[in-house]
């Protein structure tokens, strides 16, 4: 999947411009990926669109373990990086982790929401599998 794909999905899920929906793309699966332990860091970048993939490995952190963000949190954090209201980046990060649920095998797909916290799941759209 490249970026274009993935901002396509997410613009026809979220009614946002495509340029809005790459932006969004991007803010939102660095962000997952500066969450995740190094391991499940490194394998969702090899599951990223080449683009985002280099961005999604070089912002992990260096310590091994997972630091997740509660959910309220990251979608400001979205918001304020995108300038999208926050009901937008919410709408938003629920259709980029539902492009995600489709792209990346099941197996995946649940590493990476196995290390966020369970309210990730509850976004619109994120809990498709």
């Amino acid at each position: 999947m490249e970026l274009r794909q993935l901002a396509r999905g997410v613009a026809k899920r979220t009614g946002l411009s495509r340029e809005e929906s790459a932006d969004l793309s991007r803010a939102v699966v660095e962000g997952l990926a500066a969450q995740l332990s190094e391991g499940e860091a490194r394998h969702l970048a090899t599951d990223l669109p080449d683009l985002l993939a280099g961005d999604a490995e070089g912002s992990r952190r260096r310590r091994k373990g997972a630091h997740p963000v509660p959910v309220l949190e990251f979608v400001r954090q979205i918001g304020s990086r995108t300038g999208l209201p926050e009901s937008d980046a919410r709408v938003g990060t629920g259709a980029v982790l539902a492009e995600l649920s489709g792209s990346l095998s099941a197996e995946n797909y649940g590493h990476l929401m196995g290390q966020l916290p369970a309210a990730y799941g509850e976004l619109p759209g994120a809990g498709l599998r």
